[in-house]
């Protein structure tokens, strides 16, 4: 028979058979993967504007956040925007003067890279020159985007046919345009690892209906593409989610062909302490 002693150590190596193996815990910070979060579009129409310019009220992280906005309209309202909880905006390059209305118009971004929000969270504009005018305002919400990776911006226009064929070809600010080439691709940024990019079109003919549909897995979130009769700033903002580290672009196909500026914008997480 089995002695006392020796069963006792046959129940205790069973025992440990069936407990869990305990690993050492791993002490490295994961990192936080960045998500569009609140955003609106204002849009104020021509003759009808007023100053200041207020967007709707978001619900905004705390922290942790990025925030992007653009002012696009009269050049000479030039003031640089502000927000309800005291953020800093940084321009993000120059200005981009809209083609074919004499540098009367023109569009700017600003960012406020780990920003500061909460409840209600506005962006405010004041129009010090022409406070009637039209103005366009995106205000979008980055989350856990600690710096903005990469950011392009260009200004293509539709193909250009022969001058021989204009009194067949539709005008297109003092040019004509060929109706076919009607995608407008953006310029490209690169990315290390996940990010949040953020596309933003700015069309710029004297229309009133329109297109603007981004290809390659962006989705728009925000637009204004059917104008009153006393004009706007038209606009399209989309997103996409990428997972790895690439270079990304977005290819844009509207109606009727027309110019527009284009930003590309990459927002990432910081890499965390070790």
């Amino acid at each position: 028979m089995m002695g006392i002693a020796q069963a006792a150590a046959i129940m205790a190596v069973a025992l440990l058979a069936v407990l869990p193996v305990r690993g050492h815990a791993s002490t490295r910070p994961e990192i936080p993967v960045t998500t569009l979060g609140a955003h609106t579009l204002l849009v104020q129409i021509d003759h009808e504007g007023v100053s200041p310019a207020v967007t709707s009220r978001i619900d905004t992280q705390a922290s942790g956040s990025s925030l992007l906005t653009l002012v696009a309209g009269f050049a000479s309202n030039s003031a640089a925007p502000a927000d309800t909880y005291g953020n800093t905006w940084k321009q993000i390059g120059d200005a981009a003067v809209y083609n074919g209305y004499d540098g009367r118009f023109n569009a700017k971004a600003y960012v406020a890279l780990a920003g500061h929000g909460g409840p209600r969270h506005t962006v405010t504009l004041v129009k010090g020159s022409v406070p009637e005018g039209e103005i366009t305002i995106p205000f979008i919400e980055i989350k856990n985007a600690g710096k903005l990776q990469d950011v392009a911006r260009n200004y293509p226009t539709p193909g250009l046919i022969s001058r021989a064929a204009d009194k067949l070809a539709r005008t297109w600010q003092g040019k004509s345009a060929d109706p076919t080439r009607m995608e407008l691709t953006s310029g490209s940024v690169t990315t290390t690892g996940p990010a949040t990019l953020v596309a933003v079109w700015l069309g710029d003919a004297y229309v009133y209906s329109m297109t603007a549909v981004p290809d390659d897995g962006f989705k728009v979130i925000d637009s204004y593409l059917q104008l009153p009769p006393n004009s706007a700033v038209q606009c399209a903002v989309a997103t996409r989610q990428v997972t790895t580290a690439g270079t990304y672009n977005v290819t844009w196909k509207g109606t009727p062909a027309q110019g527009a500026i284009l930003w590309l914008f990459a927002f990432q997480s910081d890499q965390p302490k070790q």
